[in-house]
């Protein structure tokens, strides 16, 4: 989907050193291997040669610059960064997208949602369990989803507001039900509540308890990140300011699904989680393809952060992130969780 491969078949000046015979040769057998995708054997027996030899007069195709290999991709996906990026963090799967020149001081482009919808096509099979946390990103995927195989649905979070739900987390898990002709599974509930009791007394409420029976037959997931300032994070917007203050102090630097990290991608500050609607980090650990939507400079040192806990296995950005997050240090493996004082 994200990259196709030309092959030119030229007779350019470079090869201008092999006879007219030696050429037309070489671009016929360059066109059966390479466009009509013959093998190296079948070449060999129409030609009344050794496969060796074909395999020579390819070799020096290339070398010649008789036969032209070139990879592209459209326009707004950046590959060389993709695979930098994958390779960096030790991820299943990085996409890239260019930033507006003008936006890339702003989190999460949209045009990120319109990417990660054309992955979750890709990731998702007949029969999965797609699960979508809160988040303006995820959001944005859910509006331009147009393909999704069978596949049922379910919220991962409850709502940053109640009273916006059929605008936000609920309309989007509606929305992917409704592309995938499956079921779909809505939290009605706030994300955040005033205490631990409360939001134990909402979990098993009916319509929430059975929601949160699919957490564990999550395959895919898509989720979204912020970094711990105002306007960044939804989580960090709902606090109070003493809570806000007080969660920086003990080194907050990311939220996900209302899960927090320090900068390493250790989990601190756990007792938020016993006061929201989310799915438990142990659960979302299990599920195998986590898919993280986020971007923008701003976003950056968080969005390493979430990516050293190693609760994420797949990321789409965009080129403001990738470039701060390409260079700071690599991290290959997860980092492991600790025992915050303040839990």
């Amino acid at each position: 989907m994200y990259s196709s491969e030309e092959i030119a078949v030229s007779t350019g000046r470079s090869a201008a050193r092999m006879g007219p015979a030696e050429l037309v040769q070489a671009a016929a057998m360059a066109r059966r291997f390479y466009l009509e995708g013959k093998s190296k054997i079948q070449i060999a027996e129409e030609f009344g040669v050794s496969r060796f030899k074909v395999a020579r007069v390819l070799e020096t195709a290339l070398e010649r610059d008789l036969v032209r290999i070139e990879i592209r991709v459209p326009a707004e996906l950046d590959a060389e960064r993709s695979d930098a990026l994958r390779a960096h963090f030790g991820l299943r799967h990085a996409v890239v997208v260019e930033s507006p020149a003008e936006a890339e001081e702003s989190p999460d482009p949209e045009n990120l949602g319109e990417v990660a919808a054309d992955l979750l096509g890709e990731l998702v099979n007949e029969g999965d369990v797609l699960g979508l946390a809160w988040g303006r990103s995820t959001i944005h995927m859910a509006a331009a989803l147009d393909r999704l195989p069978p596949c049922t649905v379910v919220q991962l979070t409850g709502v940053y507001d109640a009273g916006t739900a059929e605008r936000g987390s609920v309309e989007a898990v509606r929305r992917a039900a409704q592309v995938s002709g499956g079921d779909a599974h809505p939290i009605y509930a706030p994300m955040l509540l005033p205490d631990a009791a409360t939001a134990a007394a909402l979990r098993n409420q009916t319509g929430i308890a059975r929601a949160f029976d699919y957490f564990d037959k999550v395959t895919v997931a898509a989720v979204s990140i912020g970094s711990w300032e105002p306007g960044i994070s939804t989580v960090h917007d709902m606090l109070s300011e003493d809570e806000r203050a007080r969660y920086a102090s003990i080194g907050v630097a990311a939220e996900m699904s209302a899960h927090l990290f320090d900068k390493d991608g250790r989990r601190v500050g756990r007792d938020l989680g016993e006061r929201c609607i989310t799915v438990e980090a142990d659960r979302l650990r299990r599920i195998p393809e986590v898919v993280a939507i986020a971007g923008g400079q701003r976003k950056a040192d968080a969005i390493a952060a979430v990516l050293r806990s190693g609760l994420v296995t797949s990321l789409v950005t965009d080129t403001a992130a990738a470039d701060h997050l390409l260079s700071g240090p690599a991290s290959p493996r997860p980092a492991l969780d600790r025992t915050d004082p303040d839990d």
